[in-house]
């Protein structure tokens, strides 16, 4: 689906069906690698984060913050691609 929508900054959740947000981020990471992959979970401990980082995703924002971290962090990762 992403490669069909070429976006500009992709969010995952970490729980999804089919495929995790793992295992989603590291196909995105060998597909299209120049698109910011950032995952939005309650699930984060640092050795989940580091994981994650691994992985592919460039930015973890945490579910229990407000919508506004969400919001910037897709804005700023939006800006540093165009």
């Amino acid at each position: 689906m992403a490669q069909t929508a070429l976006p500009d900054v992709i969010v995952l959740d970490l729980s999804m069906p089919v495929m995790n947000g793992l295992e989603a981020a590291r196909v995105l990471g060998q597909q299209m690698p120049q698109v910011p992959v950032i995952m939005f979970t309650s699930f984060c401990t640092p050795s989940i984060e580091r994981e994650m980082l691994a992985a592919g995703v460039t930015k973890v924002v945490s579910k229990t913050g407000p919508l506004s971290d969400l919001l910037e962090s897709v804005r700023c990762l939006e800006e540093k691609a165009a």
